[in-house]
Formats: structure tokens, sequence, C-alpha cells
């Protein structure tokens, strides 16, 4: 498909499915084996003082909800991250972050979401034992959080990622080899298996040799780097997606790191005039819930 086709899809798709999104109230799945009896476990902390544009109570609602049901209990986390504020935090989420300045139309370089000092003090959680679920998106996300991924060793691309058929919908499986066989793939029992995930257009990134890749990029996908959102011609740059991932983790420190590179995977949504479905709620990713309750596994050390 030529460039320009591809600037074409690409804006019908962004205006269809990543306008006007709806956090999917109705999405309810079910867990067969819970982590904790109800409002007994772990307190997972969701950002929503970094301009995010997922937070728990709106398009990360079914995220919260998911997590509720499993036995967790779930706060926002508000301000800066500031050494007193994150010491007592076990497991923090942070979901596409942007600056405070940041307005559409989003065109490079994109300013961080985090400050020098912010970014330290994350940095010295997670090493002495925080655990830190980071996801950022296509650009603008995935520059904004560029330089907090940077300190734990991933490389973001602050662009997006399409497959050879300029489509930004990927299916991660088993059989594809993209979905490796691990401890999170595997869950704690038979029942928590993932077989197949499905992301929603995102980026790709490079990670650290003391990661390991959940989500893996093929060599006949490519990652994009626009300099302005959803918006390629013949001179954006491109290079291949090989060895690159969508989703890693990795331990520092005491801590532990989830980092994944798509944020719509990760809830339920229906976008659009079309109230389309979007993310777990749809039926190709209809396990996509359980990878995201075998990663907060992972990081509550249940495993």
């Amino acid at each position: 498909m030529k460039i320009y086709q591809l600037f074409i899809v690409s804006l019908l798709f962004a205006n269809t499915l990543f306008s006007q999104q709806l956090a999917d109230t109705l999405y309810n799945p079910k867990i067969t084996s819970k982590a904790y009896p109800k409002s007994s476990g772990t307190l997972v902390h969701i950002d929503q003082g970094h301009n995010n544009f997922h937070t728990k109570d709106n398009r990360f609602l079914p995220f919260a909800r998911l997590l509720s049901q499993d036995g967790y209990r779930i706060a926002g986390y508000e301000g800066k991250f500031e050494e007193s504020k994150l010491k007592d935090l076990k497991i923090l989420v942070i979901s596409n972050a942007l600056s405070q300045n940041s307005r559409p139309p989003f065109v490079a370089p994109t300013e961080t979401a985090f400050s020098t000092q912010e970014i330290e003090n994350l940095r010295q959680w997670v090493k002495k034992g925080g655990s830190l679920f980071l996801i950022a998106d296509h650009m603008p996300f995935a520059g904004a959080a560029a330089n907090l991924a940077r300190v734990f060793g991933f490389e973001f691309y602050d662009g997006f990622v399409f497959d050879a058929n300029d489509k930004g919908i990927f299916d991660f499986t088993r059989e594809n080899k993209m979905l490796p066989n691990s401890k999170i793939i595997n869950g704690r029992n038979k029942s928590e298996s993932v077989n197949s995930v499905r992301t929603f257009t995102g980026q790709g990134f490079k990670i650290p040799k003391e990661a390991s890749s959940i989500l893996s990029f093929k060599k006949e996908f490519n990652v994009f780097v626009t300099d302005t959102m959803w918006v390629f011609n013949e001179n954006t740059p491109m290079f291949s997606a090989e060895n690159l991932s969508q989703g890693a983790v990795r331990e520092y420190g005491k801590g532990k790191v989830a980092v994944f590179g798509e944020a719509a995977m990760f809830t339920a949504q229906i976008a659009g005039r079309d109230r389309i479905k979007v993310g777990m709620n749809t039926k190709e990713a209809s396990e996509n819930y359980q990878l995201l309750l075998n990663l907060i596994h992972w990081l509550d050390n249940l495993y």
C-alpha cells in the first residue's frame, strides 16, 4: 500500500475507533481463580495526575473493575511522583500520560510528561521494591513517556507500528510465535493460560537484555515516526519493527517493571457513532483480560 493510502486509512481508523471513546460499562468477564477475596488484595494505584488519557474512572474503568473483581483495591494517584508519596505504594499503573501543556494537534518533538526528579523518584522506588506498570501508546504518548522508559533500559519510538498491509491491529498468538511461552503467558494454572492477544494500534520499542518480551513483532512490520499524530506522507521516516516489542517485563533491583506500547488492549471501550467495540470487549481480544490479570499477579509477586 502506498504511503498516501496509509494516510487515508489511518485517518479513517483514528476518526472511527479512537474518537469519542467511552468505557464499556457492560463488560464483565468471568474470573475463574481470583487472587484475593473481595476488597482484600494489594492496593493498586492508577496515575491520574499527569494529564492521562486513561484513568480509573473514565477510559480505564473496565481495567479498574476487572482488578476489583480479582480482589484488588484500586485508588487514583494524584499529583507529582514524590518520594514521600511513593514509599508506601506497591503497584503503580501509568497509562498514556502527557505533559500538562499537551494539546492537539500533537506534533514532534513531544514534551515529556514527567520531570527529571519524578523519573529519578520512580527509578529509586522500583529499585527498592516497587512494581511499575507503564503503558504508552503511539505518538504522542510514546514520546511523553520515553525518558521514564529509558531509565529502565527501554527505548521508545514516538510513532506508530503497522503490519505489512499498513494496518495497526495485531494478533499475538502462540501459533504465530509472537506470544512466547512464559510464566506470565501460562499464568498460575491451566485456566489462566493465554493463547492469543489482540492490540489496537500502538508503538513498538526496543527492550534491554535484562527484559523478556511478551508481545514480539516480526520483521515485516514497520515503525513510522511521523512528526504529526496520524499524519503520514512519502517523507515519513520508517524502519522495520524486527526485534522490537509491544510488551515486555523485567526485574529492576528489588522491584519489577512491565512496559506496554498499547493501551486499548487493557480496557473495554465503545467508540464512534457506530459504537464500535475496541479492546477486551471484542471477540478477537477475549483473552486480553487474562493477560492483564497475569501481569498484575506477576507485579504482585504471586508467582
